[in-house]
């Protein structure tokens, strides 16, 4: 069994100017809110929160902004680059501010690569790095096209050990997730789809970093501390991805804060269309006034 849980980690949305800057006065009164309705971490720059749009400069500004409110043991940073140096850069902006651990991306510009050419990368950059902890491989292939497989992270938690200590499997594949649950129980192995999170606990997951815990944390805490489904979330996730799901979180977000700055994207992303934005918060209103499972 894996030593420590991560429970129910927020991958944080994040808000931007009309500058494409990160806008940090939003983000810290949304990380806070996050943390208010029972999330017990956030992660800051993955894919929710459009992390491969975030330079180095912004995220030292927004963990910067962060820190004045919440403690370092309460963020994780997602690092996400095809240069080894550039994904160092980024990842020691988190761990020189003494963050909890990393989502470590693997580079996904070049496809159809082998596991030795991915350890390779994977080695170089922890050792580049020298201060990594709490290091969360990410399996997200339907993003960057390049799957991690069940022999590759074997390989690397045994040769970072105490390093690498989780997964997370938003494979949206069920029998992946097994596989891994089956084959590296002694780490922390995270699921990003929301409808396979109760299950994934109930069978030794470890919880999640999760998109819709921007929207609704207390309903995602439930499956992801104590294995309880609820209709609510499969209905929530399917009216999301039937739209590009992060302008689609976003328009969520700025719907329950009565706020439109928040629908702003980082180019080239763009905000959802007005009428599919009204559409989805329709939509959205009915998952939460219907009865939990």
């Amino acid at each position: 069994m894996p030593s420590q849980s991560l429970g129910l980690s927020c991958a944080l949305s994040t808000p931007f100017g009309h500058d494409a800057g990160v806008d940090t006065t939003r983000l810290a009164e949304h990380a806070n809110w996050c943390l208010a309705q029972s999330c017990d971490s956030i992660t800051l720059f993955g894919t929710t929160g459009e992390g491969a749009a975030v330079g180095v400069a912004d995220r030292t500004r927004s963990i910067k902004a962060l820190l004045a409110d919440i403690a370092p043991s309460r963020l994780l940073s997602g690092v996400t680059a095809c240069a080894p140096d550039d994904a160092v850069a980024q990842a020691r902006v988190a761990t020189d501010a003494g963050l909890h651990g990393l989502l470590l991306t693997p580079p996904w510009y070049f496809r159809d690569v082998s596991d030795d050419g991915l350890f390779a990368w994977f080695a170089r950059v922890l050792e580049m790095i020298g201060n990594a902890r709490n290091v969360y491989l990410y399996h997200i292939p339907s993003m960057t096209g390049v799957p991690l497989s069940v022999n590759l992270i074997g390989r690397l938690k045994t040769a970072f050990p105490g390093v690498v200590v989780g997964v997370k499997d938003s494979s949206g594949d069920w029998s992946n997730t097994e596989k891994l649950l089956a084959a590296h129980g002694d780490l922390q192995i995270l699921v990003g789809d929301e409808r396979q999170l109760a299950r994934a606990m109930r069978q030794g997951g470890a919880g999640t970093i999760c998109g819709l815990a921007n929207l609704l944390p207390g309903i995602v805490r439930k499956a992801a501390h104590e294995g309880i489904d609820d209709a609510r979330i499969a209905a929530a996730v399917e009216a999301i991805v039937r739209h590009p799901f992060m302008p689609a979180v976003k328009s969520l977000i700025a719907h329950q804060r009565n706020d439109a700055e928040w629908r702003v994207m980082a180019p080239p992303l763009a905000p959802l269309a007005d009428a599919d934005a009204h559409r989805l918060t329709v939509e959205f209103e009915k998952v939460l006034t219907a009865k939990a499972a």
